[in-house]
């Protein structure tokens, strides 16, 4: 029988999107490190960009926990999996109680795995109001979490004023970060800047955590996360091993500057299933690793390298050539839209016999889930997908071998390219979510393999 640990939590929400949580937990967790501790991060929710700000500061991988995706013992099991240094530390999503239908919040998730939270406060343009936004948040529903709050852009004459308030409300001022107009971490369309794109990004960590050294009480936020409540060690049978390091399955990702939203845990489950990982870029690389039996091309911002992209021809032809031989591949989101015939108006792979084109607003955002029209790569047909769509480009060719409904409203559209060998559309997969999809996947690249070495 496994032994239970204690795990040092707390979860970092906000009031609402763009509240400043990011800048709050990059700083935080900056000065954690600076205090000598090592740090576990989280995100709630399907973000890529986020976890990325936090790998850059805290040096290793960080994860997705997404209740929308995952069943309760699963999410229990990836935070547990997941914990390995001396603090875990999970950034929420949107607003602290936002989701879909009441699932995919922060305050659930934080519910289920029983995580102390901190919430948010943007202070600008307030004063007595935000007695009424704490009161609100530690009151709209109960049981919850909540033990304090820090307030962004407080002005440093208002932190007396605001300390009575939160004694009058029995929760706790664990501190503010004064207006720091060059400091913080921007925006773009559907998120942050990534972290390669904000100037001297470790050089601001560096002043926000000398910072919150003098105004955040982190000593206070350690005894909030030492809670005396047992994590257990929480099992998933839902893993198999499809393959064996010794057959040398590998799979090929892409992963660079263009394409970077891969989720960290579909790489693991990846692994654990037995496959070898190898990264590449369309961007860099003349062609494919060697030996690779399938490939993943992963979401990210190709519009923002289409010049490179496309004029990297010897790269085009070989994954062009791979794919009319029916190397299996999943393509999401922007590796989709990197493998149609146009990208805007530049010439790209070309087996998605389409244009990918910009738009003006945000297209088919927030959770789905995809129900198969025809047997494919990933499942049979009728069975059923969790996924998540964000993008502001759109195609002339989304596909129709899926049909997707909305999580929030059940409104349905047709999408995916999919078959025997391939599934290229925007939704975005987690394979914790079903992890009969990654078998399923894997599987697909041990016949391809076996198959191409019987006709050599």
């Amino acid at each position: 029988m496994k032994n239970n640990r204690k795990i040092r939590r707390f979860i970092i929400s906000g009031t609402n999107s763009g509240c400043g949580k990011t800048t709050v937990i990059c700083a935080v967790m900056k000065r954690l490190i600076s205090d000598g501790l090592k740090v576990s991060s989280f995100k709630c929710g399907p973000d890529y960009i986020d976890p990325m700000f936090h790998r850059e500061i805290i040096g290793t991988d960080s994860y997705n926990l997404d209740s929308f995706f995952c069943d309760d013992n699963t999410l229990k099991y990836l935070f547990y999996e997941n914990s390995k240094g001396d603090i875990s530390v999970v950034e929420g999503v949107m607003g602290f109680y936002d989701g879909v239908n009441g699932k995919a919040s922060s305050y659930e998730i934080s519910q289920i795995l029983n995580i102390p939270a901190i919430i948010v406060i943007d202070c600008k343009g307030m004063s007595t109001s935000i007695g009424a936004v704490i009161k609100g948040f530690l009151l709209y529903r109960q049981p919850n979490n909540i033990k304090g709050f820090i307030f962004n852009r407080l002005p440093e004459k208002l932190t007396d004023y605001i300390k009575t308030i939160c004694a009058e409300l029995n929760t706790e001022f664990l501190g503010y970060i004064p207006e720091c107009k060059n400091i913080s971490i921007k925006s773009r369309n559907l998120g942050l800047l990534m972290p390669d794109e904000i100037d001297k990004l470790q050089e601001k960590t560096n002043i926000l955590s000398e910072i919150v050294k003098n105004t955040i009480d982190i000593k206070r936020i350690l005894e909030i996360s030492s809670n005396n409540t047992d994590f257990p060690e929480f099992l998933t049978s839902d893993i198999k091993k499809v393959c064996s390091p010794e057959n040398g399955l590998k799979i090929g990702i892409a992963r660079d500057k263009a394409f970077s939203f891969i989720y960290q845990d579909n790489i693991n489950i990846l692994k654990k299933m037995g496959c070898e990982i190898e990264f590449f870029s369309p961007l860099r690389d003349k062609k494919l690793p060697s030996g690779i039996s399938g490939i993943i091309l992963s979401g990210g911002y190709p519009e923002l390298y289409i010049k490179e992209l496309t004029e990297n021809k010897s790269f085009i032809e070989d994954i062009r050539n791979k794919i009319n031989n029916n190397i299996p591949i999943i393509a999401e989101c922007g590796g989709f839209m990197y493998l149609h015939k146009m990208l805007d108006d530049f010439e790209s792979v070309g087996v998605v016999d389409g244009k990918a084109f910009k738009t003006e607003k945000l297209q088919r955002f927030g959770y789905i889930n995809i129900q198969a029209q025809k047997d494919n790569i990933l499942c049979r047909k009728g069975e059923t997908i969790p996924a998540h769509e964000f993008h502001y480009w759109d195609s002339t060719s989304c596909g129709t071998d899926f049909k997707a409904f909305k999580a929030s409203n059940n409104k349905s559209w047709k999408c995916v390219h999919a078959g025997e060998n391939y599934y290229m559309g925007f939704p975005h997969i987690y394979f914790y979510s079903n992890p009969e999809t990654a078998e399923n996947f894997l599987k697909r690249c041990i016949k391809y393999r076996r198959e191409k070495s019987e006709k050599n």
